[in-house]
């Protein structure tokens, strides 16, 4: 039964990354933590791995809806916001240890729930984007951008597809279904980068191998469907969806007990 609940969540939080780009971590985070009773430390790695196979399928099975031409056009802006984020993601190991965890958690949770309420107004607040951030100016925010979001990768275990997506968004004036695409190209080696860390300390072994096989399984087919539904869905939905998603990654970090590592 544990192996059926493990597929179903990692369907279910798959569709949501085939759709929008997303590794799913941040939502998968609390069910690992609330719903399996896992131990923060080793949710988090579960997470990491979890999240590699979502995001790499995600970002296969987009490639037929939003083409790899146009994913390398931007490739500045995928290497402007990898570049803070494995910068991040160094300064994330160093101090990973001296932060509370419960507190960065907070922090994150907050900082998720801003977010949501500007993508759930964004048509309000940005008027069709009639705000546009000078290109010079983009670039230098959406690195430091990244190193906020290498930061909370490194401690919290999440590729950051929640925080990546926004910042694309509102600083390069890009959709969401870009966004989303190139949100999954800056993830892969930033998820590979947290994995590698932590099999150097030791932490994969001992892991739940089968469960972790059967919510990827789920992962897999949840990417496949939600990357289908990609070209019925309309932006503007999809803005308002990943808000709603936001604000209940939020609300699920912000009341969940995190454990010291």
């Amino acid at each position: 039964m544990k192996s059926v609940w493990a597929f179903c969540w990692g369907m279910v939080i798959g569709v949501l990354g085939g759709l929008i780009g997303l590794g799913g971590a941040e939502f998968r985070l609390p069910v690992l933590v609330s719903f399996y009773k896992l131990r923060t430390l080793q949710a988090i790695v579960i997470n990491l791995i979890v999240s590699l196979v979502t995001v790499v399928f995600s970002f296969i099975f987009r490639a037929g809806f939003i083409s790899l031409d146009r994913i390398a056009s931007h490739a500045p802006i995928i290497l402007d916001i990898l570049a803070g984020s494995l910068v991040g993601s160094f300064i994330g190991v160093r101090f990973a240890t001296r932060i509370n965890e419960h507190t960065l958690t907070r922090i994150v949770a907050v900082f998720l729930a801003a977010l949501s309420l500007v993508l759930i107004g964004h048509d309000f607040v940005f008027q069709a984007q009639s705000f546009p951030v000078p290109s010079p100016l983009g670039f230098v925010l959406g690195a430091l951008a990244g190193v906020m979001i290498g930061v909370f990768s490194s401690m919290l275990g999440v590729a950051g597809g929640e925080l990546i997506i926004p910042t694309i968004m509102l600083l390069f004036a890009l959709d969401i279904k870009l966004a989303g695409s190139l949100s999954l190209a800056i993830s892969i080696p930033t998820i590979i980068m947290g994995i590698v860390k932590y099999q150097r300390q030791g932490k994969l072994r001992g892991l739940p191998a089968s469960f972790i096989v059967w919510m990827s399984a789920g992962s897999i087919g949840g990417a496949l469907i939600g990357s289908y539904l990609l070209s019925y869905v309309r932006v503007s939905f999809l803005q308002v969806l990943l808000g709603f998603i936001l604000l209940i990654s939020a609300v699920k970090l912000w009341r969940t007990r995190v454990s010291d590592h």
